[in-house]
């Protein structure tokens, strides 16, 4: 049977947030999604979630550590109670001891009722795909789990890909009457085709037109949050980095709302005419040699 400890790679004494990290980089390491057709990554993602279940709930974790339950949340056989040692060969030898071994045999399996056999439901891992503008502005989610039971699932704005969120009561059954385990959902997020993450602000590359970087002025932006209007300088060149303050990541969990940082990346379009006419007739009034720090001296 595999320590939990040296499942996950930490130490017996190791914190909470210790555990959590480790498990977090063994999952994404072993996670069947990410390894299509290799049984035996499916069978070791199954014993790190495991451990990581026991390690993550102080409760059985401590249990373990004092001998209590083994690596798979067991407890040990109970011991034999007074009625067995009573019933059995060494006590036939004490005549008359029916009514003294019904009364303590009763009173060691009550013990046992109270205190034994109940077990809580394991934690069980589940994966929840989201788009990233759902990760981004928060959602929520129908999740459906095998034993065909749906979970609707909060998604917090600000979600990141392979953040785990925790569903009290949701995991498995417990045993004895014991609750239900925790369902713990780890989110994937899907890139975005023009929005990239950073931290809790957003980048994009802006498609904008010869005619708005050469005479500024206002244009219309996507952020996560819905279009708004941005003014270009005149005269700005491609690449141009302009920020859109509060318009990234929304303010979640105390942290303020990040920025949006667009590059400006000019298109100049399909052939145009007017265009070539005007520019083979079109003498800059400060001729300007784009490539002058590339040249070389032989």
């Amino acid at each position: 049977m595999d320590d939990p400890y040296g499942t996950l790679g930490v130490a017996r004494d190791a914190s909470q947030d210790a555990i959590r990290r480790a498990y977090r980089k063994l999952a994404k390491q072993h996670h069947p999604d990410l390894n299509p057709g290799k049984p035996e990554a499916e069978a070791r993602f199954k014993k790190i979630t495991a451990a990581n279940e026991l390690l993550s709930d102080p409760v059985m974790r401590g249990r373990f550590d004092r001998g209590e339950i083994d690596a798979e949340g067991h407890e040990p056989p109970p011991r034999p109670s007074y009625r067995d040692y009573a019933e059995g060969d060494a006590g036939a030898r004490y005549g008359g001891t029916d009514d003294f071994a019904d009364m303590f045999g009763s009173m060691f399996d009550e013990a046992r009722r109270k205190g034994g056999g109940r077990r809580p439901g394991r934690d069980e891992l589940f994966a929840l795909t989201v788009d990233f503008l759902e990760a981004v502005n928060g959602a929520t989610r129908r999740l459906t789990l095998p034993d065909e039971r749906t979970l609707d699932v909060a998604i917090p704005a600000g979600t990141e890909g392979g953040q785990v969120l925790r569903l009290r009561g949701q995991g498995a059954e417990g045993h004895g009457g014991a609750g239900r385990g925790d369902a713990l959902i780890e989110v994937h997020v899907t890139p975005h085709p023009w929005f990239v993450r950073d931290g809790a602000d957003i980048r994009l590359d802006l498609p904008v037109t010869l005619a708005e970087v050469v005479l500024g002025g206002p244009i219309e932006v996507p952020t996560p949050g819905g279009p708004v209007r941005m003014r270009i300088p005149p005269h700005s060149d491609n690449g141009t980095k302009l920020r859109l303050r509060g318009r990234g990541v929304p303010a979640h969990g105390g942290q303020p709302a990040g920025d949006l940082h667009a590059t400006l990346r000019v298109q100049i379009g399909g052939a145009d005419a007017a265009l070539d006419a005007f520019l083979k007739d079109w003498t800059p009034e400060h001729a300007v040699d784009p490539r002058q720090a590339m040249e070389t001296t032989p």
